[in-house]
């Protein structure tokens, strides 16, 4: 059942997502710029999803894993199947920026 829930909502486990940051993943965190003021994991670049179509050859050019997240893991969710859709393969979804703290 959290399986289910987390592939509804986002959320890699964390020991998978610890490995994939230790090899040097870029975070991108798609809420609004005001909602990443407000704090964010360290080191995230901030991408909010609306924009995210329009900077794809920014986040294709890090050629690193990708972690996705947002607040709630909606918007990361989202984003993770975006990114998919135009062909990145190494992305995942943490849900919220919470858990990569």
């Amino acid at each position: 059942m959290i399986n289910l829930l987390k592939s509804v909502f986002g959320g890699s486990g964390n020991t998978q997502l610890q490995d994939v940051l230790e090899q040097g993943a870029v975070i991108v965190d798609v809420r609004s710029a005001s909602e990443f003021a407000g704090g964010h994991a360290k080191g995230a670049v901030n991408i909010p999803l609306d924009q995210l179509e329009t900077k794809l050859n920014k986040v294709k050019s890090y050629q690193k894993p990708i972690v996705v997240c947002c607040a709630s893991g909606m918007r990361s969710a989202r984003a993770k199947a975006f990114l998919s859709s135009q062909g990145l393969t190494n992305v995942h979804d943490a849900g919220s920026w919470r858990n990569l703290n």
